[in-house]
C-alpha cells in the first residue's frame, strides 16, 4: 500500500510534509505534490503533517479521489516533476485555496 496526495492540495502545496518523508517521495509540480508510489515506505508520518488533510492511504482514499491514485503514479514519472526534500513556502494564496473544491480542473501537470 502506498500514500496518495489528492485534489485538497491542488493549489494550496503546502510542503510540511515533504519534511517528515523518510525516504524523499515527493516529487513537485507547479500547482500539487504527488507521492511517488515506488518510493513510498507507508510510514504515516506525512498524513498528519498535511494542512490540507490531503494525503490518504491507498486504501483509504475517499471514492471520489480515486482518480488521484493514477495521477499520483503518473506525475511521479513525469520528468519535470522533481524530487522535492525541503519545506518551501507554501504560495501566498494557499490558505485561500485550501478546502475549496472541487478544483481538479486547476491541476498543472506542467
Amino acid at each position: 500500500m502506498t500514500y496518495v496526495v489528492t485534489e485538497s492540495c491542488i493549489r494550496c502545496k503546502y510542503t510540511d510534509c515533504v519534511d517528515v518523508c523518510p525516504v524523499d517521495c515527493f516529487r513537485e509540480g507547479p500547482n500539487f505534490l504527488v507521492i511517488d508510489p515506488d518510493e513510498c515506505i507507508d510510514c504515516t508520518l506525512c498524513v498528519a503533517e498535511c494542512p490540507a488533510e490531503a494525503i490518504f492511504a491507498e486504501d483509504d482514499v475517499p471514492e471520489n479521489q480515486r482518480a488521484f491514485i493514477a495521477i499520483n503514479a503518473e506525475l511521479a514519472k513525469n520528468e519535470r516533476w522533481k524530487p522535492i526534500i525541503e519545506r518551501k513556502e507554501a504560495p501566498v494564496d494557499a490558505d485561500e485555496w485550501k478546502g475549496v473544491m472541487p478544483k481538479a480542473h486547476l491541476l498543472d501537470r506542467g
